[in-house]
């Protein structure tokens, strides 16, 4: 068996480490922040110290909100939009003083030669998902990310992990079926029917109103599915309350359209390349100036160390 692929959800990274490293702690001699792209790189540095992968993939938003999933459901994270230059163009609210510090991050990451890609039409949780699609037990893949609707790629049988840190590298949970379990209440294969039901506020999923976590859990045990449960709704002799069927039934055209926007792609054509994991940086004497032009010694040298560990 090979050392696994780590697919690294780059976005909810980034947006982590904006937030979890003060701007005051971490700016270049000219005052501009860079504390996105040290915690992004220290978090790097110590997920391959830790994971020891062979191959590493950072999946990016080509399109953070694509339009076929707007068509399907219009409130799919329209609380996040701020703009719209144009139709089917959504601008996503960032902070001031991360934007600039992505494209940084990026030609860091290409000086080590750490791949890091979007694809058009397509978030970085599909390009996350048409990795895991091709992990086995001789490839493994171990996913990164703070979104917890990426539990649906656990698969033991697929050798795919998923490394969820909601609370932050150091405090990672090494996510395999029985961890889901554990956690929700339901397994992987049935994580995305779970979500549906439940909602979730921060992508703009209103969920069945009136149906929490502990009921989505119950029904999804109970029935099996979200076509299970649907069909118990609408069967008069099912042993279902009368007011759960009927919220289940006014739902129905949210029900309708939900699992495509809420089931990550798994076939996006992704670019050629065996994303191996670089020993070394790639181009050495880049990664040097950009290391002493942003103020970020410190964190490229922790990673160059862990590349040759």
């Amino acid at each position: 068996m090979t050392a696994p692929l780590l697919a690294v959800d780059a976005p909810s990274l980034y947006f982590r480490a904006y937030f979890g490293v003060p701007e005051s702690s971490a700016k270049t001699a000219s005052g501009q922040p860079v504390n996105a792209v040290r915690g992004f790189l220290d978090m790097l540095a110590t997920l391959v110290r830790t994971r020891r992968p062979d191959r590493i993939a950072c999946a990016l938003d080509a399109d953070w909100r694509p339009a076929w999933r707007v068509e399907l459901l219009p409130s799919y994270k329209a609380h996040r939009v701020v703009a719209e230059p144009a139709p089917g163009v959504s601008v996503e609210e960032v902070p001031d003083t991360l934007a600039p510090q992505v494209p940084m991050l990026l030609e860091v990451l290409d000086a080590f030669g750490i791949a890091a890609f979007g694809v058009p039409g397509y978030e970085a949780d599909d390009v996350l998902g048409t990795l895991a699609a091709s992990g086995s037990k001789a490839a493994p893949v171990e996913v990164v990310s703070g979104d917890r609707d990426l539990f649906q790629l656990v698969d033991d049988a697929r050798g795919v992990r998923f490394l969820y840190v909601g609370r932050g590298v150091a405090k990672l949970e090494d996510c395999d079926s029985a961890a889901v379990i554990a956690k929700y209440g339901v397994p992987p294969e049935a994580y995305v029917d779970f979500a549906i039901l439940r909602g979730d506020p921060s992508d703009g999923l209103p969920g069945v109103p009136g149906v929490g976590e502990k009921t989505a859990m119950s029904l999804v045990n109970r029935y099996g599915n979200l076509a299970g449960i649907r069909a118990a709704a609408l069967e008069p002799v099912a042993d279902m309350a009368a007011g759960l069927r009927r919220k289940i039934a006014d739902a129905a055209s949210y029900l309708d359209v939900a699992p495509k926007v809420v089931r990550v792609a798994d076939d996006v054509p992704l670019p050629a390349g065996d994303f191996a994991l670089p020993r070394e940086p790639r181009d050495a004497e880049r990664v040097l100036a950009l290391a002493e032009e942003w103020n970020l010694a410190g964190s490229c040298r922790r990673l160059v160390d862990a590349l040759a560990a």
